[in-house]
C-alpha cells in the first residue's frame, strides 16, 4: 500500500487534480466539490474525494518540486489506479508576452533534471503532456470562451539561482515560463501509460518582477481550477 497516502483502496477517484499546496487542495474541496470526504492527511498533505457535477474527482497536493510530485503521482497511478492527473499550479513568466493571471496549458515540459533518465531510462530533455488531456483542456477552454495559451514550459529544480538570465534549456525549447513539477509528472505518466496534463496560472513576470499578491492568489486561481474541473468532466 502507499507509503505517503493513507487513503484506502477505492477512496481515490480515477481523476485527480493536483495543486502543490495542501491548503489549496482544501480550498478546492471546500468550494467546488460536494459530498466531500477527507481520505488522507499523512504529513499534512491533504487528499479529498468528492463530486463535481455528479462526477467523482479527487484533489490532493503534490508538494513542491520534482522529487515530491514524483512520489505522489507514482503512488496515485500505481497504488490507487488513477488514470489521469491534472497539475494545477503557478508559474513565473520568462517573457513579457505573458501577463499576470494568464492561464497556460502545458504542451511540453523541458528540464535539466535527471529524474526521467534515472527513474525510467528516458534520455529526452523535453517530455509532452500524456494522453488526451491536453487537447481536452483546449477544447473545454474554447467551450467556456476562455482565452488560454498552449506553451512549452521549463521545469526547474532551482528556485533561487545566481544567474538571473533565462536558462539555456528554456531558450533551446522556447519555454515561456518556469515551474517545478510538470516534467516528473509527465515522465511517470509516460512510463506507466497514464494521462497527465498541467494547467498553470502566471503568478510572476520575471523580467518586470511583477507578481500576484498573496491576497489575490485565491481569486486569481479560480479560472484555472474551474477549467480543470470542467475538463475532468470529459475524461
Amino acid at each position: 500500500m502507499s507509503v505517503h497516502i493513507a487513503a484506502k483502496k477505492g477512496e481515490i477517484a480515477k481523476i485527480v487534480l493536483q495543486p502543490g499546496d495542501p491548503l489549496r487542495a482544501k480550498y478546492i474541496a471546500d468550494n467546488f466539490l460536494t459530498d466531500v470526504k477527507l481520505v488522507s492527511q499523512t504529513r499534512n498533505i491533504f487528499y479529498f474525494t468528492g463530486l463535481y457535477n455528479g462526477k467523482e474527482i479527487s484533489v490532493g497536493a503534490s508538494g513542491m518540486g520534482i522529487p515530491s510530485i514524483g512520489i505522489y503521482s507514482f503512488e496515485l497511478f500505481t497504488e490507487y489506479e488513477v488514470d489521469t492527473i491534472i497539475r494545477i499550479g503557478t508559474c513565473g513568466a520568462y517573457t513579457t508576452d505573458l501577463k499576470l493571471f494568464e492561464v497556460l496549458n502545458v504542451e511540453n515540459a523541458a528540464s535539466e533534471s535527471t529524474y526521467g533518465k534515472f527513474a525510467w531510462g528516458f534520455e529526452e530533455e523535453l517530455l509532452p503532456s500524456q494522453g488526451s488531456s491536453f487537447n481536452l483542456i483546449n477544447e473545454t477552454a474554447k467551450d467556456l470562451s476562455l482565452e488560454i495559451k498552449s506553451t512549452n514550459i521549463h521545469t526547474s529544480d532551482i528556485f533561487y539561482r545566481k544567474d538571473e538570465g533565462i536558462p539555456a534549456i528554456a531558450e533551446k525549447y522556447n519555454c515561456s515560463a518556469v515551474e517545478m513539477e510538470a516534467f516528473a509528472l509527465f515522465a511517470n505518466a509516460k512510463y506507466l501509460r497514464k494521462n497527465a496534463a498541467a494547467i498553470l496560472t502566471v503568478s510572476d513576470v520575471i523580467p518586470t518582477q511583477e507578481q500576484i499578491s498573496a491576497d489575490q492568489r485565491e481569486k486569481a486561481l479560480k479560472t484555472m481550477i474551474e477549467l480543470a474541473l470542467q475538463s475532468a468532466l470529459k475524461m
